[in-house]
């Protein structure tokens, strides 16, 4: 029994040699960790459950509009990866200002950050829009649902402009540990989707139906929501991060350069992790429109799990910038291995639930036989594949707190970029393993993940990195 409460006590997390300072208690540390995180956890797992509800709303009309909207997933993040890593960089540094106490110098990498994220967010939505045939048909979308995905890709890519500038805004108030601001846009973004998903999809009330499109429109509706409330958190509230006309708008050669030298790693990151999955779902577009619903559904509930240790490996981010902005390198670890074990007992709860609700869970989504047949044994890998991903997700957050941007980059081109894609072929077509197949290289790539990940953490090498 005392072994147990050791392992989730700050005395057995630390050495007595990596001790900067005092060390808050136990209750204290929990407590912390708590308050960042739970806004977080929150947001995440809604934003992942309303999706969930979306792709219900839409799995009404068949596996082809299933298939159509999946499709979609990872040319979305293709083109959202330039923001995402400018976002890397603003957390990173805004946190370090943070816990510095240097206010005006966090402002500035905001307002910087912003000028880049308009320009990269209108030119790549714009891209995205026009080249959606080429975008799709690469992806792997057959020509029986083709025409659907194109439709709901251009729509969304309208919303993904003012999607992008929003997510800029949130991401430095999470590096400040306002997590609270993200999870009320996100929230309310998505419960705009949802009400005008019920109106536009089946066209309740005097609202059209519309389908597949109606479910493109409502995901813009409501990420146009997100952004005005993000922009409204740094406009009309006081906190640590503050907009407004009097402040200087030029461009800032030398914070444009501190946003560089962090988000170029993330960058290369988001580009090998998108082109990886891309060539993931890709391979199993392949498989069928049967198997690549039913692969839909429990990427989306994969999603659900993922979200717990990304809500986490957030509010970690911010926790671990902030502590070793202040110089306490034995907060940053304390901080991160709290996670992990935070971690670890929801990745347990996960797991049983995933297990003992496969069927029920697949049904939710579809009442095509077939397709609920298709997604039970992917599933059962699932229950064993998040007891991986969750804990090695929130391990990579203390790293991307800490700067150590260019080790998590070059895990992910290993990992996602090769070891995925080539593993999925093998195993789906020379062995004919299919959607089995297909699961069982997710298993492999998150297990690699969490070893490597775990080996640098304990290294604690990250802990020294400049920003």
């Amino acid at each position: 029994m005392d072994a147990i409460l050791n392992f989730f006590r700050w005395q057995g997390m630390i050495k007595p040699a990596q001790i900067r300072g005092e060390i808050p208690s136990n209750k204290a540390i929990y407590k912390r960790t708590y308050q960042i995180a739970w806004p977080s956890a929150v947001e995440s797992v809604l934003i992942a459950l309303i999706g969930a509800v979306d792709l219900m709303m839409v799995g009404n009309l068949g596996s082809a509009s299933i298939a159509a909207v999946g499709i979609t997933n990872q040319p979305k993040f293709l083109v959202l990866a330039t923001i995402l890593a400018l976002n890397t960089g603003v957390t990173v540094l805004v946190s370090r200002r943070k816990g510095a106490g240097r206010q005006e110098e966090a402002n500035t990498y905001l307002r910087q950050a912003l000028l880049l994220s308009v320009g990269f967010s209108f030119l790549l939505s714009f891209c995205g829009a026009l080249f959606a045939p080429q975008i799709l048909a690469f992806a792997g979308a057959t020509p029986d649902y083709l025409g659907l995905a194109v439709t709901y890709f251009r729509i969304i890519m309208f919303g993904n402009f003012f999607y992008c500038i929003g997510l800029t805004i949130t991401a430095a108030q999470r590096g400040v540990g306002n997590t609270r601001i993200s999870m009320v846009t996100n929230i309310a973004a998505n419960l705009v989707n949802l009400v005008f998903n019920a109106l536009l999809i089946n066209g309740l009330f005097f609202f059209p139906r519309l389908e597949v499109a109606g479910a493109a429109i409502a995901t813009a509706i409501g990420n146009i929501v997100s952004f005005l409330i993000a922009v409204y958190s740094v406009t009309h509230t006081e906190g640590f991060l503050k907009l407004h006309q009097r402040q200087s708008w030029k461009p800032d050669l030398a914070a444009i350069r501190d946003l560089y030298n962090i988000s170029w790693s993330a960058f290369v990151e988001q580009i090998f992790l998108r082109i990886g999955f891309l060539m993931y779902a890709k391979a199993v577009a392949g498989l069928g429109t049967v198997a690549f619903a039913a692969h839909q559904i429990v990427m989306n509930i994969m999603s659900i799990s993922f979200s717990v240790g990304d809500g986490l490996s957030i509010a970690n981010t911010s926790l671990v910038g902030q502590s070793l902005g202040a110089n306490r390198t034995d907060m940053a670890i304390i901080y991160g291995k709290v996670a992990q074990r935070i971690g670890l007992i929801l990745a347990i709860l996960v797991s049983g639930s995933i297990t003992l609700f496969r069927a029920q869970l697949m049904a939710l989504f579809t009442n095509e036989a077939a397709v609920i047949l298709a997604g039970e044994t992917p599933l059962i890998i699932l229950s064993v594949t998040v007891l991986f991903q969750i804990v090695q997700v929130i391990i990579v957050g203390s790293l991307r707190g800490a700067g150590d941007v260019k080790f998590v980059a070059l895990l992910m081109f290993v990992s996602v970029t090769i070891v995925r894609p080539v593993l999925t072929w093998v195993l789906c077509y020379p062995l004919n393993l299919g959607l089995a197949g297909a699961w069982l290289s997710v298993f492999l790539d998150q297990f690699t993940r969490y070893i490597v990940s775990y080996w640098r953490f304990r290294e604690a090498k990250w802990t020294r990195i400049q920003v």
